[in-house]
């Protein structure tokens, strides 16, 4: 395999980063470098998954031997609702918690309610539904309105 650079963006049309600092105070920080606003923010609160999809999770990459990383790797549950209430002060109108699988994610229901409570947050969870049936009403009663099913195949050759 050879290490190969393709661009996501024409490097003449994107406009510079702005500095650490100026992320505090500038309006900037709710843009990307082409100038486009951003609104939605994706979260991944675990890396783990209990299917091995082609395209996010090959076996062959995934295996039974894959190290994921140890709880102490993972932001805790405070961090991320600060970088929401951050990110929310910067203009994010949606915050989506993926992961890997988010509903492996331990005690999940209590984020749930550390995100729902900040105000005009339009909170979302992509899941790949195996563990949904088992967690929606804790889901819902934790503050939980909208949840995106991911459907690959029940093909495995798909």
């Amino acid at each position: 395999m050879t290490d190969r650079v393709i661009p996501i963006a024409d490097a003449r049309r994107t406009k510079p980063l702005p500095s650490e600092g100026e992320l505090g105070s500038s309006a900037r920080a709710g843009e990307d470098t082409l100038g486009r606003r951003l609104h939605d923010l994706r979260i991944s609160v675990t890396d783990r998954c209990n299917f091995r999809c082609i395209y996010c999770m090959p076996r062959d990459v995934f295996g039974p031997d894959y190290a994921f990383l140890p709880k102490s790797e993972l932001l805790s549950f405070e961090e991320i609702a600060r970088l929401a209430r951050v990110f929310k002060g910067h203009g994010v109108e949606k915050i989506r918690l993926t992961g890997g699988e988010p509903l492996l994610r331990r005690n999940l229901e209590r984020l749930i309610e550390m995100l729902a409570d900040i105000p005009g947050l339009d909170l979302t969870l992509t899941t790949n539904g195996s563990v949904l049936s088992k967690k929606a009403r804790a889901l819902k009663a934790a503050g939980l309105n909208r949840v995106t099913v991911s459907l690959d195949s029940l093909d495995e050759a798909v």
